[in-house]
């Protein structure tokens, strides 16, 4: 179990060092050298099957790092097949290629089918989600997933089309949506996950990022605003000021693209580990064991920024190292406390199994990428 930490507030709830204590954490214990190992395999064969052992790939990938998660000395397990991820694929990539083809020679008919794939995004989205779900097991027995696609177009589709219509100012609700529709439906054996986070204390979260974009945005423009400003009363002679002008404004243009990115990248990692506080903190096991996440957002931010900027400069070779540091930091703020003895809550959920069997193979047994 990590460390105790000094006391702060997450999701609403204060956690001082003894409160901290009560909580098992969870630990990564994979390195970078072992899945660089993997990653570099995964990528060759990607390459040279020309993106069809991608679907296997990501069968290795996820084996190695939930096997590595630990929670009470025990790792979890991913179970899908490279066929099953493989398959889904090639379903959604088959309707995609229709979609296109009908697009450009009969424009009619390719609108009804991207319609009729917007339709089918909620539903393709709760069986990804259950199949994730029933592929990942702890000690012998499987999670499972109950959400149905209603839930599923309220949190992944009028959320965040609320959200952009309200230039961000309600992307805290479809926060909650999201996480409460994959929270309160996620099941391990017969024993349901809840949470009910407080649109306040995400709105807490939404605020600070809110504020670092638009102070990101207003000195953006400031500086380019000011720039401008110089070089062209720097420049005298009319040919070369309006050569230099048209140089400096490529070159504004593409810095200041790349700030932007910047800033809203920034933000949108601050509000995702606050967001993430907030919802796991809130959420129970069983009504009864909480859960916790206490992410620092600006350790985690630089933790994120640092691993880009490692990963670009290395051209991708660091990736691997990358991956292992942001999980292992992830897993050691993540934690859940129990309130009963251990060995019996487990000995119980054995005892009742599990709502999923070892095989399924209709529809709900592939992988659709959402």
């Amino acid at each position: 179990m990590a460390g105790s930490l000094p006391t702060q507030s997450v999701g609403g709830r204060s956690f001082g060092r003894a409160a901290e204590d009560d909580f098992q954490r969870l630990s990564f214990t994979g390195s970078g050298s072992e899945y660089f190992g993997i990653w570099i395999v995964n990528i060759l064969l990607t390459i040279i099957t020309l993106g069809i052992y991608s679907a296997w790939a990501k069968v290795r990938r996820n084996r190695y790092f939930y096997g590595n998660t630990i929670l009470l000395g025990r790792g979890f397990e991913y179970h899908a097949r490279g066929g099953q991820i493989l398959v889904g694929r090639l379903i959604v990539f088959a309707y995609l290629v229709i979609y296109n083809v009908t697009l450009t020679f009969v424009p009619l008919v390719g609108l009804g089918l991207g319609l009729l794939m917007l339709c089918f995004v909620p539903w393709l989205v709760a069986r990804g989600l259950r199949f994730s779900a029933r592929v990942t097991s702890y000690r012998n027995v499987r999670f499972d997933f109950a959400g149905r696609a209603g839930g599923a177009f309220l949190a992944f589709i009028v959320g965040p089309v609320l959200a952009a219509l309200t230039l961000g100012i309600l992307t805290p609700l479809a926060s909650r949506w999201s996480y409460r529709y994959i929270g309160n439906n996620l099941r391990y054996g017969q024993k349901a996950f809840s949470t009910n986070p407080a649109l306040g204390e995400i709105y807490r979260s939404w605020a600070l990022s809110a504020a670092i974009l638009v102070l990101g945005l207003l000195i953006v423009g400031f500086v380019v605003f000011l720039v401008t400003s110089l070089v062209g009363g720097l420049t005298d002679d009319v040919d070369v000021a309006s050569l230099g002008s048209h140089l400096s404004a490529i070159v504004l243009i593409a810095l200041g693209y790349v700030l932007v990115l910047a800033i809203f990248g920034v933000a949108a990692l601050i509000y995702g580990a606050g967001v993430r506080n907030v919802a796991w903190s809130a959420a129970t096991f069983d009504g009864r064991h909480r859960l916790l996440s206490d992410l620092s957002r600006l350790r985690y931010t630089g933790i994120a920024l640092s691993n880009f900027v490692v990963t670009i400069v290395t051209l991708g070779l660091m990736r691997p190292w990358a991956a292992v540091r942001m999980a292992r930091y992830v897993n050691d703020h993540t934690g859940i406390r129990f309130e009963d003895d251990v060995g019996e809550i487990f000995s119980q959920i054995d005892q009742e199994g599990s709502a999923v069997g070892a095989e399924f193979m209709d529809i709900e047994g592939f992988d659709f990428g959402f």
